[in-house]
């Protein structure tokens, strides 16, 4: 049996312990904001932050994350209102928005552990993200915005 919390819940896991966290949060929890993308941990759509660190949810088994905290897109700020989100919008960064979740999400991490990231900084951390409609610059401006707290 695995125990986990999930954006604020306890959860019990009593399936297969080698089962990815991403199916887990959409197949069995239904929070279908985190995407699968390539199952390789390559693309970044499926990052969740696992004990507040950015983590790649398609290849981190449930066994992997007993006693932790996930938080998912939809835990992010329920409303919407984190400040990765809200720039995100201010920016109109999404075309597609098939990425933007784990996007926003790893803009996330990378502000709480860096408030005022550098462009260097920024593109190395955003580089596992992919976005497939190239909205990297938007992506940017968004994080930078941010950063700024406006």
């Amino acid at each position: 049996m695995i125990k986990l919390t999930v954006n604020g819940q306890e959860q019990i896991w009593d399936g297969d312990p080698s089962l990815p966290l991403l199916w887990y949060l959409r197949d069995e929890i239904g929070l279908t904001g985190t995407k699968f993308g390539c199952g390789h941990a390559l693309c970044g759509s499926c990052t969740v932050h696992i004990g507040g660190q950015a983590a790649r949810s398609c290849i981190t088994a449930m066994s992997d994350v007993g006693g932790q905290t996930v938080t998912t897109i939809e835990g992010l700020d329920p409303n919407g209102d984190h400040p990765v989100q809200k720039a995100w919008r201010q920016e109109n960064v999404p075309q597609c928005g098939f990425c933007q979740a784990g996007q926003i999400m790893q803009a996330a991490a990378l502000l709480k552990e860096n408030p005022h990231p550098s462009h260097e900084d920024i593109r190395d951390t955003m580089s596992g993200n992919i976005c497939r409609c190239g909205c990297y610059q938007r992506i940017e401006a968004a994080i930078r915005l941010a950063a700024t707290g406006a």
